[in-house]
């Protein structure tokens, strides 16, 4: 078992990862990062930019004594359903993401894909927003 983060590189994603990174360190299981980001073409400065990023996501977690595996799914599919297909494929004990901040317009509809991942996921999901 493992615990799956779905990672983007803002305050958001990195509370999402700090969070399970803790986790896994409580229940002694590997992080499976998936990084997923279809929405749009990569120029060869922000693929650099988040190649960048995530060997600096391995890093930390390297150093912090977490196991494991970055995947990096920017030719994927959405990224709710990437995040979704890789807790089904390594049973994932539970996801953890990232919310943001919203306007009360906004409050009425959450994030389309934390929402999909809310209410499709195979297993229990953490969302955690960042500090203030």
């Amino acid at each position: 078992m493992a615990v799956v983060v779905g990672y983007v590189p803002t305050e958001e994603g990195r509370a999402a990862l700090h969070r399970a990174a803790q986790e896994c360190k409580l229940r002694q299981t590997n992080l499976v990062v998936v990084n997923s980001a279809r929405t749009k073409e990569l120029d060869a400065a922000d693929a650099a930019r988040y190649d960048a990023e995530l060997v600096g996501v391995r890093a930390e977690l390297d150093s912090a004594g977490v196991g494991n595996e970055v995947r990096d799914l920017v030719k994927g599919m959405e990224p709710a359903e990437d995040i979704i297909a890789v807790a089904q494929e390594v049973s994932a004990e539970f996801i953890v993401i990232g919310l943001r901040r919203r306007s009360p317009v906004g409050k009425l509809i959450l994030g389309s894909n934390a929402q999909r991942i809310l209410l499709e996921a195979p297993c229990p999901v953490l969302a955690v927003k960042a500090e203030s």
